[in-house]
């Protein structure tokens, strides 16, 4: 199958063929027949699991069929009851202070459009109400100023943040995604790199916070004095991809605090962290951040895209803010009865219990065996990492655990990031950790 798509298309990430009428819950089934635990669902997509019955349910019925049959261009000719949907659905879990949504079809397409409505904001509070002048109108049409603004966004080494162009700039974590691509000149700070385990360098991470925050004013002063104004930040609360590198509420609120004082909006994504796995729906919320975030965006657990905004970063003119489909209706229908299902099942409460399990097992674990888990087990809720004590040992680990039946996914140079759904239980996360003892018990002490 993989040589077949092959001629097609390149296929060498492909990792297997699935049997999707055969997966089920917790279980990925691959087109040999063999099933596997899947701690990685979907690279964090799948909120319910697979063939969820109450998902089933929503497409079996006829009236919203007509969703999954017609896609609607949102923008121009959206469906009897669109309001009604988003508020049951997206709104009704929306971050704090938030009654602003965009739907678009991903992660990437997620944080393009943040950045566009963030450099709309700037130029407007620049413009202190002016009209838009002919000359900004014609200007933008050939990428000159004033109407193309030198506006920048500000991210963090680690990054990952999509792979459309304005969202590589933002992105640095591995170079396969950036090679070979243009960037922009855009402001790049560290992220905290913490010492583990945290309470034993409660000092060094604080000086760690600090140093990292001094680079964001430095960054701030050193583009808005050269006139590539830093119009936004935009920051995972855990990077992902990057590794699973955490960094303390206190950094987040004075990061919010900082961009606040340089007039900056600051972008919180959450393509992969949003959706439950922390045990809240938003990870942010673990911060306590003393203002909303400006801008939340989502994707991957939440089945569409999209971004939350607060009222002030509303568009002013049509067609800004906008694709053919803007997301789509059948998603927002699944989600509408995910939300349901969490609620009615606790999934938020299981996932700290399940949370739990996992990382004082995954403790143990790397007590008993320091040889090839290294002493920085990470996490919140389900949203789990650890580190092997070298590359090559992850990505033995990751294969020897796909051979006993566990699909869990790389990240960063040498961690295994779990992403269970949220219907993972603690007794799903007994059977993960007793498979990766017996992995530890047979892979080669280097």
């Amino acid at each position: 199958m993989i040589a077949n798509l092959d001629k097609i298309q390149f296929a060498s990430a492909v990792w297997y063929f699935t049997d999707y009428k055969k997966s089920l819950g917790n279980y990925i089934v691959d087109v040999d027949g063999n099933s596997l635990l899947d701690v990685f669902s979907q690279i964090s997509s799948l909120p319910l699991g697979y063939n969820h019955p109450d998902l089933h349910k929503v497409i079996q019925d006829p009236d919203n069929q007509i969703a999954f049959v017609n896609r609607p261009a949102l923008g121009i000719f959206p469906a009897e009851g669109w309001p009604e949907k988003l508020t049951n659905s997206l709104l009704s879990i929306a971050p704090k202070g938030h009654t602003q949504v965009n739907t678009f079809a991903c992660g990437s397409c997620s944080n393009e459009n943040a950045f566009k409505a963030t450099f709309m904001w700037y130029r407007n509070k620049q413009r202190g109400g002016a009209p838009i002048t002919d000359e900004e109108n014609s200007s933008c049409l050939i990428n000159r100023q004033p109407g193309s603004t030198p506006f920048t966004i500000m991210s963090f080494k680690g990054s990952f943040h999509g792979q459309t162009l304005g969202c590589l700039t933002t992105t640095h974590s591995r170079s396969i995604f950036k090679l070979d691509f243009p960037a922009l000149d855009w402001p790049i700070a560290s992220f905290p790199r913490y010492r583990y385990p945290l309470e034993e360098f409660a000092e060094e991470n604080k000086a760690e916070d600090r140093k990292c925050l001094a680079q964001v004013e430095e960054e701030f002063e050193r583009f808005n004095k050269s006139g590539r104004f830093v119009a936004g930040v935009v920051i995972e609360p855990v990077q992902a991809e990057g590794g699973d590198v955490h960094a303390s509420p206190e950094f987040f609120q004075e990061l919010q605090r900082i961009t606040k004082k340089n007039g900056a909006a600051l972008i919180i994504d959450e393509v992969q962290t949003g959706g439950g796995a922390t045990g809240k729906y938003w990870c942010h919320e673990h911060f306590n951040l003393p203002d909303p975030a400006d801008f939340v965006t989502f994707s991957k657990k939440m089945l569409t895209g999209g971004f939350y905004s607060l009222p002030e970063f509303r568009p002013q003119q049509g067609l800004k803010i906008f694709n053919t489909w803007m997301g789509d209706p059948s998603k927002v229908l699944l989600l509408e009865k995910v939300v349901e299902v969490v609620k009615r099942d606790n999934l938020l409460n299981l996932a700290q219990e399940s949370g739990k399990r996992l990382m004082d097992g995954l403790k143990d674990l790397s007590k008993r065996y320091p040889q090839h888990i290294k002493n920085n087990v990470r996490g919140i809720g389900t949203f789990c990492a650890f580190d092997l004590s070298s590359p090559q040992k992850r990505d033995e680990t990751f294969v020897k655990l796909q051979h006993h039946g566990v699909q869990s996914g790389p990240c960063g140079e040498q961690t295994l990031r779990l992403r269970p759904s949220l219907v993972f239980q603690p007794h799903h996360a007994d059977i993960f950790l007793d498979i990766l003892e017996t992995v530890l018990n047979d892979i080669q002490t280097v």
